[in-house]
């Protein structure tokens, strides 16, 4: 149990965890979860001042998770293309509120069709490693795309599609 502290110990405590808030959002944006994880994690933390410092944050607009999770969702969607179900794991792993995650994931799939991510991870699957020749290397481009969280429907038409496309070059 956390003992009774003086107004001067209070402020200094206050300020050193909005101090330490700060820090770590300089660093990156984070959720309301993260943050106060992060605050508790030192010994002389206290829950109500961390409390009171997120709530500061979240008046301040520093603090914002449906802010988070679409900004989260459109940066991973830049820097590689995945599917929905991947996407949906690593926000859920910044614990966001259900409601927020399906949000930022129906706003960016919006934006950018599932169709169109699974053909740009296609493309550069298959400019480093070669159109798959055999079963095997066909098998080893469904699993990619799998783990990539693409929808099995989806990742088998690409396949009956690239299929038929070198098909049609072969006849050329």
């Amino acid at each position: 149990m956390d003992t009774p502290l003086s107004e001067n110990e209070i402020e200094r405590l206050n300020r050193k965890t909005f101090e330490r808030a700060i820090n770590l959002l300089t660093y990156r944006a984070r959720t309301v979860e993260e943050m106060r994880e992060r605050l508790l994690e030192k010994p002389w933390a206290r829950a109500t001042i961390v409390a009171q410092v997120i709530e500061k944050l979240l008046a301040y607009g520093y603090l914002n998770d449906s802010e988070f999770a679409r900004e989260f969702a459109h940066s991973r969607l830049r820097q590689k293309p995945v599917g929905r179900r991947v996407l949906q794991q690593k926000l859920n792993q910044k614990k966001l509120d259900r409601t927020l995650v399906e949000q930022a994931l129906e706003e960016c799939f919006a934006e950018r069709p599932e169709a169109e991510l699974i053909e740009e991870a296609l493309t550069r699957r298959i400019r480093i490693r070669g159109v798959p020749k055999s079963k095997e290397d066909r098998k080893k481009l469904f699993d990619f795309l799998m783990r990539q969280g693409f929808s099995a429907s989806l990742v088998i038409d690409k396949l009956k599609s690239l299929k038929s496309e070198e098909q049609e070059t072969v006849l050329d």
